[in-house]
C-alpha cells in the first residue's frame, strides 16, 4: 500500500502531535504537585536536530514557544557533543530558560539507531514547589537572582540513564519541599521517556529521510499560512501602553509600551519603548518575551493549526539588554506577572485598525499562595490557585465570565478540594461578582470573590501586578472597574486591602480574593434591552441605566 506524500506529511505531522500529547498525559498522570497535575503549568515540545519545534502539546499558554529559546541556549552554552543516549540535562537559569527560576526545564536528545548524531530534542518544563529561595512560595521582593533557589546552567542531572547522586543531594538538601521535587523529577523524566519512544516509533514506521522531509514540508506549509494571514492584516505601525502596579521593592508604577509594525512579510514587536530593568522581582527574560510575542502572534495569524517552527518565521521581536522586556544576569525575575500584564499590549496597539479584536479583559491572574504546615499532620505544603477573571467583549459577543488570564487560558484553577485537603484553608465563599465588566453592547465578562478562613496558622500570599489601573474598552465601550486585590480580616477594624503581599495568619482569621471583569465593547445605549434583563435576573449587574436598557434618550 502506497500513500501519497501530501497524506505522509500529515500522518507525520500528526504522529509528533500524538507524542506530544503522549508525553503530557505521563506528565499529568504521574506528577506530585497540583501546579502541574491540575493547573497544568508546564510547557513540552518536540525539536528536529536544529532546535526547531517541530510539535508541542497543550500547557500553560505564554510557554507557547518558550522552550524554543531555552534549547536554543543550551545548543549555544554547553558540549552538545559530550551528549549520550539516556542523558537529561537541566536548566532553570532564567536568562536562558524563558521563564522564572522554579520552572525547571529537563532536556533530552533522542538518537535513532546508534547514531553518532542527535536526531531531535525533547523538552518538558514544568513549575516546581521550592527550590531554596529566600522565601518558600514565590519570591515577592527579590533583588537578585541569586534570591530566588539553587541555580542548574545546563547540567546534565542524568547520565547514560544513570541518575548523578551527587547532583541530586545537593539539589534535594537546597528545597524545602525534597519529597515533592523529586516526584516532580520522576514525572518529568517519565515524560520525556514516552516522548523518546514514540518518536522512535515514528522513525520506525517511515525512516530517517522521510520523517525529516516531512517536517521541512509541514515548517513551509506553515510559514506559508502564516504570510498568507499576514497579508490580510493592515500594515503600518501602532502603540499601546500599561501599568505594573510596582516592583515589589518602591510603589513606583512600571510603564511596559509596545510598538507594533506590520509589513508585508514581517511582523515586529518592540518593547524598547518600556522602562529599563528594576530593582525588585518583575523583570523579564527575553526568551519569555519572545514567548509572549508568539503567542499573541500565533492568535492573529493561525489560531486553529498546531504549532510549529514555521508559525513563526515572520515573527521579529526586539527588546535590548537592560530592558523589562530583556533581563540580564544578577537582575531579579522571580514573578512572572508582567508578561502576563503586558499580554494584551499588542491587542491594544491593534485594536483600532482589527475590528475582531476583544477589549481588554481583567488584566491580570490575581492568583494566591498558600504555606505552611498542616494543622492535622505537621507536614509542610505550598499551594496555589490562579484565580479567574472577566475577558472583554468583543464585536459579536459578551466577554466571558472567570475565565482563566488570555495569557494562561490553557491552564486550571486549583480545585477547592484539593486546597482544602493540602492547606488551613476552608472556602466560605465562591461567587462571581456583579458589576464587575465593564458595561457595552457588548458586557465585559465578571470577576470573581473568593472568601476563605485560615483553619490554622498559614501564610498566604496575594499575587496579582495589576490592581491600580483599570482596562480599556472598545468603540465606546467602558473599562472595567479596578477590581484586583485582595483584603485580609474583611469587616474588621485592621481591615488591610493589598495587591502583591505576604502576610501570616492565625486560626480562624479570614482573606476575600477579588478579580476584575473585562471592559466593554460599543456604546452601553446600543444593548439589548433582552440582554440587559438576562443579565439583571443572573446576577452579572445590579440594576439597569436608562441609557443602558436600550432607552437612550
Amino acid at each position: 500500500m502506497t500513500i501519497s506524500k501530501a497524506a505522509e506529511i500529515e500522518i507525520v505531522s500528526a504522529l509528533f502531535l500524538s507524542a506530544a500529547e503522549q508525553m503530557r498525559r505521563t506528565l499529568v498522570r504521574t506528577a506530585f504537585n497540583a501546579v502541574i497535575y491540575e493547573v497544568l503549568d508546564f510547557g513540552i515540545s518536540i525539536a528536529d536536530a536544529k532546535g526547531r519545534m517541530v510539535a508541542e502539546a497543550a500547557g500553560i499558554t505564554s510557554f507557547i514557544g518558550g522552550n524554543d529559546f531555552a534549547l536554543k541556549m543550551l545548543m549555544e552554552n554547553i558540549d552538545m557533543q559530550a551528549l549520550r543516549p539516556g542523558d537529561v540535562v537541566m536548566l532553570n537559569y532564567p536568562y536562558w530558560n524563558s521563564a522564572h527560576l522554579a520552572d525547571a526545564l529537563l532536556m533530552s536528545p533522542v538518537f535513532i539507531d546508534g547514531s553518532d548524531e542527535i536526531d531531535m530534542f525533547l523538552c518538558v518544563r514544568a513549575h516546581w514547589l521550592d527550590l531554596g529561595a529566600k522565601d518558600a512560595g514565590y519570591v515577592i521582593d527579590s533583588t537578585d537572582v541569586h534570591q530566588e533557589g539553587i541555580i542548574f546552567p545546563g547540567v546534565r542531572v542524568i547520565k547514560e540513564g544513570k541518575l548523578d547522586m551527587d547532583l541530586w543531594r545537593i539539589l534535594e538538601v537546597n528545597s524545602r519541599l525534597p519529597e515533592a521535587i523529586r516526584g516532580d523529577f520522576g514525572a518529568q523524566v517519565a515524560c520525556l521517556r514516552t516522548g523518546e519512544a514514540s518518536v522512535r516509533d515514528i522513525y520506525r514506521k517511515f525512516g530517517r529521510e522521510r520523517v525529516l522531509a516531512a517536517i521541512e514540508a509541514f515548517f513551509a506549509h506553515s510559514n506559508e499560512k502564516a504570510l498568507e494571514a499576514l497579508s490580510k492584516l493592515p500594515k503600518g505601525s501602532w502603540s499601546a501602553i500599561e501599568w505594573l502596579d510596582d516592583d515589589g521593592v518602591t510603589d513606583d508604577k512600571i510603564k511596559m509600551q509596545v510598538n507594533v509594525t506590520i509589513t508585508d512579510d514581517k511582523f515586529i514587536v518592540d518593547y524598547n519603548g518600556s522602562d529599563p530593568m528594576v530593582r525588585g522581582p518583575v523583570n523579564v527574560p527575553y526568551g519569555a518575551t519572545v514567548s509572549m510575542a508568539k503567542t499573541y502572534f500565533k492568535f492573529l495569524t493561525s489560531a486553529d493549526t498546531p504549532s510549529n517552527h514555521g508559525n513563526y518565521l515572520p515573527l521579529e521581536v526586539l527588546a535590548d539588554p537592560g530592558n523589562l522586556f530583556h533581563a540580564i544576569y544578577p537582575s531579579a525575575t522571580y514573578m512572572p506577572w508582567t508578561h502576563m500584564v503586558a499580554f494584551e499590549l499588542i491587542a491594544k496597539a491593534l485594536a483600532p485598525v482589527i475590528d475582531w479584536l476583544p477589549a481588554a479583559s481583567g488584566g491580570d491572574e490575581p492568583g494566591f499562595m498558600a504555606l505552611g504546615a498542616h494543622h492535622k499532620t505537621g507536614k509542610r505544603y505550598v499551594v496555589s490557585n490562579n484565580e479567574g477573571i472577566g475577558w472583554g467583549a468583543t464585536y459579536k459577543h459578551d466577554g466571558a465570565n472567570c475565565l482563566q488570564h488570555p495569557s494562561t487560558s490553557t491552564v486550571r484553577n486549583t480545585p477547592i478540594e484539593v486546597l482544602e485537603r493540602q492547606a488551613n484553608l476552608f472556602h466560605e465563599a465562591l461567587e462571581l461578582i456583579p458589576d464587575s465588566g465593564g458595561r457595552g453592547r457588548y458586557r465585559g465578562g465578571v470577576g470573581v470573590r473568593r472568601q476563605v478562613r485560615a483553619v490554622g496558622d498559614i501564610e498566604i500570599i496575594s499575587m496579582k501586578k495589576k490592581s491600580k489601573t483599570g482596562g480599556w474598552g472598545l468603540k465606546g465601550g467602558q473599562p472595567s472597574p479596578v477590581s484586583n486585590r485582595m483584603v485580609f480580616w474583611p469587616g474588621e477594624d485592621r481591615e488591610k486591602r493589598v495587591g502583591m503581599y505576604r502576610q501570616h495568619l492565625k486560626d480562624g482569621e479570614r482573606f476575600e480574593n477579588f478579580s476584575a471583569g473585562g471592559s466593554g465593547w460599543g456604546d452601553p445605549s446600543e444593548r439589548d434591552p433582552a440582554a440587559t434583563e438576562y443579565d439583571l435576573r443572573n446576577g452579572y449587574i445590579t440594576k439597569a441605566e436608562p441609557e443602558i436598557a436600550g432607552n437612550k434618550e
